[in-house]
Protein backbone atom coordinates (compact mmCIF):
# COMPACT_ATOMS: atom_id res chain seq x y z
CA UNK A 1 0.00 0.00 0.00
CA UNK A 2 1.25 3.48 -0.96
CA UNK A 3 1.61 5.43 2.31
CA UNK A 4 -0.06 8.81 2.25
CA UNK A 5 1.54 11.74 1.38
CA UNK A 6 2.25 13.85 4.98
CA UNK A 7 1.70 16.57 3.04
CA UNK A 8 -0.90 19.77 3.95
CA UNK A 9 -3.68 19.24 1.81
CA UNK A 10 -6.71 21.91 1.08
CA UNK A 11 -9.51 21.53 3.12
CA UNK A 12 -11.43 22.35 0.09
CA UNK A 13 -10.70 19.93 -2.82
CA UNK A 14 -11.10 21.10 -6.36
CA UNK A 15 -12.64 18.97 -9.07
CA UNK A 16 -9.93 19.72 -11.67
CA UNK A 17 -12.32 18.17 -14.74
CA UNK A 18 -14.57 21.06 -13.77
CA UNK A 19 -12.00 23.95 -14.47
CA UNK A 20 -11.70 25.80 -17.25
CA UNK A 21 -10.23 29.23 -16.80
CA UNK A 22 -7.52 29.68 -13.80
CA UNK A 23 -5.94 32.97 -12.80
CA UNK A 24 -2.20 33.42 -11.31
CA UNK A 25 -1.29 36.51 -9.93
CA UNK A 26 2.30 38.24 -9.68
CA UNK A 27 2.77 41.65 -9.17
CA UNK A 28 6.45 41.67 -8.46
CA UNK A 29 9.96 42.46 -10.10
CA UNK A 30 11.30 40.59 -12.79
CA UNK A 31 12.84 38.21 -10.68
CA UNK A 32 9.65 37.28 -9.04
CA UNK A 33 7.99 37.15 -12.67
CA UNK A 34 10.95 35.08 -13.95
CA UNK A 35 10.20 32.68 -10.55
CA UNK A 36 6.61 31.96 -11.35
CA UNK A 37 7.61 30.04 -14.65
CA UNK A 38 8.08 26.65 -12.91
CA UNK A 39 4.67 27.36 -11.44
CA UNK A 40 3.45 28.23 -14.78
CA UNK A 41 5.42 24.84 -16.67
CA UNK A 42 3.73 22.72 -13.54
CA UNK A 43 0.08 23.91 -14.07
CA UNK A 44 -0.07 23.90 -18.08
CA UNK A 45 1.22 20.54 -17.85
CA UNK A 46 -1.93 19.36 -15.31
CA UNK A 47 -4.35 21.56 -17.58
CA UNK A 48 -3.05 21.21 -20.86
CA UNK A 49 -6.55 22.23 -22.53
CA UNK A 50 -7.97 25.12 -19.79
CA UNK A 51 -7.16 28.82 -20.08
CA UNK A 52 -4.23 29.94 -17.66
CA UNK A 53 -3.74 33.36 -17.22
CA UNK A 54 -1.40 35.65 -15.95
CA UNK A 55 -1.34 39.13 -13.69
CA UNK A 56 1.66 41.25 -14.22
CA UNK A 57 2.74 44.75 -12.78
CA UNK A 58 2.42 46.74 -16.79
CA UNK A 59 6.42 47.41 -17.16
CA UNK A 60 7.28 43.57 -16.17
CA UNK A 61 4.62 42.22 -18.15
CA UNK A 62 6.82 41.81 -21.65
CA UNK A 63 8.80 39.14 -19.96
CA UNK A 64 6.35 36.61 -20.71
CA UNK A 65 4.88 37.84 -23.58
CA UNK A 66 4.04 34.70 -26.05
CA UNK A 67 5.06 32.16 -23.06
CA UNK A 68 3.60 28.70 -23.83
CA UNK A 69 2.66 28.23 -20.41
CA UNK A 70 -0.06 30.94 -20.32
CA UNK A 71 -2.80 32.11 -22.72
CA UNK A 72 -2.63 35.59 -21.84
CA UNK A 73 -0.58 38.39 -19.26
CA UNK A 74 -3.09 40.51 -18.26
CA UNK A 75 -0.60 44.00 -17.67
CA UNK A 76 -2.05 46.18 -14.88
CA UNK A 77 -0.93 49.88 -14.22
CA UNK A 78 -0.59 51.71 -11.12
CA UNK A 79 -3.26 53.78 -11.07
CA UNK A 80 -6.38 53.93 -9.25
CA UNK A 81 -8.29 53.91 -12.34
CA UNK A 82 -6.24 51.37 -13.92
CA UNK A 83 -6.53 49.00 -11.25
CA UNK A 84 -10.16 48.98 -10.69
CA UNK A 85 -10.89 48.54 -14.50
CA UNK A 86 -8.29 45.71 -14.64
CA UNK A 87 -10.45 43.95 -11.49
CA UNK A 88 -13.26 44.68 -14.02
CA UNK A 89 -12.06 42.64 -16.57
CA UNK A 90 -10.86 39.90 -14.29
CA UNK A 91 -14.39 39.87 -12.51
CA UNK A 92 -15.31 39.06 -16.36
CA UNK A 93 -13.09 36.64 -17.35
CA UNK A 94 -15.54 34.22 -14.66
CA UNK A 95 -12.00 32.41 -13.45
CA UNK A 96 -12.84 28.49 -11.54
CA UNK A 97 -9.24 29.48 -9.87
CA UNK A 98 -7.28 32.19 -8.71
CA UNK A 99 -3.78 31.46 -7.37
CA UNK A 100 -2.32 34.37 -6.05
CA UNK A 101 1.75 34.00 -5.68
CA UNK A 102 2.28 37.17 -4.15
CA UNK A 103 0.69 38.17 -0.50
CA UNK A 104 0.76 41.57 -1.24
CA UNK A 105 -2.51 43.70 -0.32
CA UNK A 106 -3.04 44.75 -4.15
CA UNK A 107 -3.06 41.11 -5.32
CA UNK A 108 -5.43 39.68 -2.49
CA UNK A 109 -7.46 42.79 -3.68
CA UNK A 110 -7.40 41.53 -7.59
CA UNK A 111 -7.55 37.53 -6.37
CA UNK A 112 -10.97 38.29 -4.80
CA UNK A 113 -12.37 40.88 -7.53
CA UNK A 114 -12.11 37.82 -9.65
CA UNK A 115 -14.59 36.00 -7.27
CA UNK A 116 -13.10 32.98 -8.75
CA UNK A 117 -14.95 29.97 -6.65
CA UNK A 118 -11.50 28.76 -5.59
CA UNK A 119 -8.95 31.46 -4.35
CA UNK A 120 -5.65 30.09 -3.11
CA UNK A 121 -3.17 31.63 -0.87
CA UNK A 122 -0.74 31.40 2.09
CA UNK A 123 -2.29 31.92 5.43
CA UNK A 124 0.11 34.43 6.36
CA UNK A 125 -1.35 36.67 4.23
CA UNK A 126 -2.93 39.91 4.91
CA UNK A 127 -7.18 39.74 4.34
CA UNK A 128 -6.76 36.26 4.46
CA UNK A 129 -10.04 35.62 5.29
CA UNK A 130 -10.93 36.35 1.10
CA UNK A 131 -9.28 33.25 0.53
CA UNK A 132 -10.97 29.45 0.82
CA UNK A 133 -7.40 27.76 0.45
CA UNK A 134 -4.59 28.79 2.78
CA UNK A 135 -1.56 26.71 2.97
CA UNK A 136 0.57 27.31 6.49
CA UNK A 137 3.56 27.63 5.10
CA UNK A 138 6.60 26.22 2.15
CA UNK A 139 8.30 24.83 4.51
CA UNK A 140 5.40 22.64 6.08
CA UNK A 141 4.77 21.78 2.14
CA UNK A 142 8.16 20.97 1.35
CA UNK A 143 9.27 19.50 4.89
CA UNK A 144 12.44 21.65 4.47
CA UNK A 145 13.79 24.01 6.88
CA UNK A 146 14.69 26.56 3.91
CA UNK A 147 12.77 27.00 0.40
CA UNK A 148 13.58 29.01 -2.60
CA UNK A 149 11.25 31.31 -4.19
CA UNK A 150 10.58 28.82 -6.67
CA UNK A 151 9.87 26.28 -4.16
CA UNK A 152 7.08 28.93 -2.21
CA UNK A 153 5.60 29.51 -5.40
CA UNK A 154 5.01 25.63 -6.43
CA UNK A 155 4.22 24.34 -3.15
CA UNK A 156 0.65 26.42 -3.24
CA UNK A 157 -0.06 24.58 -6.45
CA UNK A 158 0.65 21.59 -5.35
CA UNK A 159 -1.53 22.24 -1.67
CA UNK A 160 -4.64 22.04 -4.05
CA UNK A 161 -3.43 18.82 -6.08
CA UNK A 162 -1.17 19.94 -9.02
CA UNK A 163 1.99 17.65 -9.33
CA UNK A 164 5.14 19.39 -8.57
CA UNK A 165 7.03 16.86 -6.99
CA UNK A 166 9.73 17.57 -10.37
CA UNK A 167 9.98 20.96 -9.15
CA UNK A 168 10.33 22.56 -12.79
CA UNK A 169 13.26 24.84 -12.74
CA UNK A 170 12.54 28.56 -14.52
CA UNK A 171 11.98 29.22 -18.04
CA UNK A 172 11.70 32.07 -20.68
CA UNK A 173 11.04 31.93 -24.24
CA UNK A 174 12.79 34.42 -26.90
CA UNK A 175 10.97 36.01 -29.28
CA UNK A 176 11.79 36.46 -32.59
CA UNK A 177 11.06 40.32 -32.80
CA UNK A 178 13.49 40.55 -29.69
CA UNK A 179 16.08 38.36 -31.25
CA UNK A 180 16.19 40.48 -34.53
CA UNK A 181 16.21 43.65 -32.54
CA UNK A 182 19.40 42.64 -30.42
CA UNK A 183 21.21 40.99 -33.60
CA UNK A 184 20.69 44.75 -35.22
CA UNK A 185 22.43 46.12 -32.45
CA UNK A 186 25.15 44.03 -31.87
CA UNK A 187 26.95 44.38 -34.56
CA UNK A 188 30.28 42.25 -35.06
CA UNK A 189 31.43 38.38 -35.04
CA UNK A 190 31.63 38.11 -31.48
CA UNK A 191 27.54 38.42 -31.25
CA UNK A 192 27.01 36.02 -34.08
CA UNK A 193 29.11 33.07 -33.11
CA UNK A 194 28.15 33.67 -29.32
CA UNK A 195 31.36 34.20 -28.37
CA UNK A 196 30.45 36.94 -25.40
CA UNK A 197 29.75 37.43 -21.94
CA UNK A 198 27.04 39.42 -20.42
CA UNK A 199 27.65 41.53 -17.50
CA UNK A 200 25.09 43.15 -14.96
CA UNK A 201 27.03 45.42 -12.42
CA UNK A 202 24.13 47.03 -11.19
CA UNK A 203 21.64 46.51 -8.86
CA UNK A 204 18.38 48.07 -6.77
CA UNK A 205 20.39 48.62 -3.37
CA UNK A 206 23.72 49.06 -2.97
CA UNK A 207 23.98 46.08 -0.25
CA UNK A 208 23.43 44.33 -3.76
CA UNK A 209 26.17 45.75 -6.18
CA UNK A 210 29.60 44.98 -6.47
CA UNK A 211 32.10 47.60 -7.12
CA UNK A 212 32.29 48.39 -10.47
CA UNK A 213 36.31 48.38 -10.49
CA UNK A 214 35.62 44.24 -9.63
CA UNK A 215 33.16 44.17 -12.80
CA UNK A 216 36.19 46.04 -14.85
CA UNK A 217 38.84 43.39 -14.12
CA UNK A 218 35.93 40.75 -14.63
CA UNK A 219 35.57 42.06 -18.24
CA UNK A 220 39.53 42.37 -18.84
CA UNK A 221 39.68 38.59 -17.71
CA UNK A 222 36.77 37.12 -19.74
CA UNK A 223 38.13 39.30 -22.61
CA UNK A 224 41.23 37.48 -22.42
CA UNK A 225 39.68 34.21 -22.51
CA UNK A 226 38.45 35.23 -25.99
CA UNK A 227 34.76 36.48 -24.69
CA UNK A 228 33.33 40.25 -25.42
CA UNK A 229 31.89 41.79 -22.31
CA UNK A 230 28.64 43.23 -22.96
CA UNK A 231 27.10 44.67 -20.06
CA UNK A 232 23.47 46.00 -19.31
CA UNK A 233 21.43 48.19 -17.05
CA UNK A 234 18.67 50.29 -16.92
CA UNK A 235 18.45 53.91 -18.35
CA UNK A 236 18.97 55.42 -14.54
CA UNK A 237 22.03 53.21 -13.91
CA UNK A 238 23.81 54.62 -17.25
CA UNK A 239 26.56 56.13 -14.74
CA UNK A 240 27.29 52.48 -13.59
CA UNK A 241 27.46 51.75 -17.25
CA UNK A 242 29.58 55.20 -17.71
CA UNK A 243 32.25 54.33 -15.21
CA UNK A 244 32.65 50.54 -16.06
CA UNK A 245 33.78 51.54 -20.05
CA UNK A 246 35.70 54.32 -18.22
CA UNK A 247 37.88 52.05 -15.64
CA UNK A 248 38.23 48.94 -18.02
CA UNK A 249 41.54 48.44 -20.13
CA UNK A 250 39.13 47.02 -23.20
CA UNK A 251 36.42 47.83 -24.73
CA UNK A 252 33.19 46.84 -23.34
CA UNK A 253 29.61 47.06 -25.27
CA UNK A 254 27.23 48.40 -22.82
CA UNK A 255 23.22 48.79 -23.29
CA UNK A 256 20.84 51.09 -21.08
CA UNK A 257 17.92 50.66 -23.61
CA UNK A 258 17.04 47.43 -24.11
CA UNK A 259 13.47 46.00 -23.42
CA UNK A 260 13.10 42.72 -20.98
CA UNK A 261 12.51 41.06 -24.15
CA UNK A 262 15.75 42.02 -25.75
CA UNK A 263 17.94 40.96 -22.89
CA UNK A 264 16.29 37.74 -22.41
CA UNK A 265 17.25 37.04 -26.33
CA UNK A 266 20.67 38.86 -25.30
CA UNK A 267 21.32 35.97 -22.68
CA UNK A 268 20.32 33.47 -24.27
CA UNK A 269 22.59 34.09 -26.95
CA UNK A 270 25.96 34.80 -24.41
CA UNK A 271 28.30 32.21 -23.34
CA UNK A 272 28.24 33.42 -19.70
CA UNK A 273 26.55 35.80 -17.59
CA UNK A 274 28.16 37.29 -14.57
CA UNK A 275 26.54 39.62 -12.36
CA UNK A 276 25.00 40.89 -8.98
CA UNK A 277 21.86 38.90 -7.72
CA UNK A 278 19.24 40.73 -9.50
CA UNK A 279 16.30 40.09 -11.62
CA UNK A 280 19.03 39.71 -14.84
CA UNK A 281 20.42 37.37 -13.42
CA UNK A 282 17.67 34.91 -13.25
CA UNK A 283 16.65 36.27 -16.41
CA UNK A 284 19.87 34.74 -17.92
CA UNK A 285 19.16 31.21 -15.58
CA UNK A 286 15.77 30.93 -17.20
CA UNK A 287 17.52 30.76 -20.66
CA UNK A 288 19.98 28.79 -19.70
CA UNK A 289 22.86 30.62 -19.99
CA UNK A 290 25.64 29.11 -17.71
CA UNK A 291 25.51 32.20 -14.76
CA UNK A 292 28.00 33.58 -11.74
CA UNK A 293 25.65 35.34 -9.26
CA UNK A 294 27.53 37.56 -6.54
CA UNK A 295 25.20 38.02 -3.25
CA UNK A 296 25.55 40.60 -0.58
CA UNK A 297 22.72 41.21 1.75
CA UNK A 298 19.81 38.89 0.14
CA UNK A 299 19.03 35.43 1.01
CA UNK A 300 21.19 33.15 -1.03
CA UNK A 301 18.59 29.95 -0.43
CA UNK A 302 15.77 31.96 -1.36
CA UNK A 303 17.09 33.78 -4.57
CA UNK A 304 20.09 31.41 -6.09
CA UNK A 305 19.70 30.81 -9.72
CA UNK A 306 16.66 27.87 -10.04
CA UNK A 307 17.96 26.33 -13.18
CA UNK A 308 19.53 23.53 -14.76
CA UNK A 309 22.81 25.29 -16.42
CA UNK A 310 25.81 25.50 -14.64
CA UNK A 311 25.64 28.31 -11.94
CA UNK A 312 27.45 29.27 -8.78
CA UNK A 313 26.86 31.96 -6.34
CA UNK A 314 30.03 33.98 -5.29
CA UNK A 315 29.71 35.63 -1.33
CA UNK A 316 31.18 36.46 2.16
CA UNK A 317 29.61 34.76 5.02
CA UNK A 318 28.59 37.57 7.30
CA UNK A 319 26.15 36.77 10.89
CA UNK A 320 23.86 39.65 9.87
CA UNK A 321 22.79 38.21 6.58
CA UNK A 322 20.10 37.94 5.14
CA UNK A 323 18.84 41.92 5.48
CA UNK A 324 15.92 43.90 3.66
CA UNK A 325 19.35 45.32 1.68
CA UNK A 326 17.68 49.18 1.99
CA UNK A 327 20.67 50.05 4.32
CA UNK A 328 23.75 48.45 6.46
CA UNK A 329 22.58 48.64 10.26
CA UNK A 330 25.61 46.62 10.80
CA UNK A 331 28.95 48.72 9.07
CA UNK A 332 27.04 51.00 6.92
CA UNK A 333 28.99 50.19 3.73
CA UNK A 334 27.97 46.98 2.93
CA UNK A 335 30.56 44.80 3.66
CA UNK A 336 28.73 41.88 3.02
CA UNK A 337 28.74 42.78 -1.15
CA UNK A 338 31.88 44.66 -1.52
CA UNK A 339 33.98 42.36 0.79
CA UNK A 340 33.44 39.73 -2.08
CA UNK A 341 37.18 39.01 -3.44
CA UNK A 342 37.21 39.30 -6.96
CA UNK A 343 39.85 35.97 -6.89
CA UNK A 344 36.41 34.01 -5.73
CA UNK A 345 34.81 34.97 -8.69
CA UNK A 346 37.51 34.52 -11.18
CA UNK A 347 37.67 30.67 -9.45
CA UNK A 348 34.22 30.36 -9.80
CA UNK A 349 34.21 31.58 -13.71
CA UNK A 350 37.01 29.24 -14.29
CA UNK A 351 35.00 26.60 -12.74
CA UNK A 352 31.45 27.67 -14.91
CA UNK A 353 33.88 28.23 -18.02
CA UNK A 354 35.03 24.48 -17.89
CA UNK A 355 31.42 22.78 -17.88
CA UNK A 356 29.92 25.49 -20.33
CA UNK A 357 29.83 24.90 -24.12
CA UNK A 358 32.48 26.05 -26.49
Amino acid sequence: MQAEDPRPKSEYAIDWSNVDRVMIVKLRSIGDTVLSTPSLIALRRFLPEARIDILLEDWVAPLLEGHDSVNSVISVGRTAFARFNTAGELRRQKYDVAINLHGGTTATFFTAASRAKHRVGYAEYRYSFLYNHLLSSASDFWKAEYTHSAEQQLALLGFIGVPVDDRPKSRLIVSEPAAEQVRTACRGDWYNEGRFALLHPSSAFFTKQWPTENFARIAETLSERGLHPVAVASRNEREVLDELERISKIPITTFDNLTLPEITALAAKAHLFVGNDSGIAHIAAAVETPTVVIFGSSNRNHWRPWTNAPNEIVYEEFACQPCPGYECREFGDARCIGNVPPSAVFTALERILSLSKG
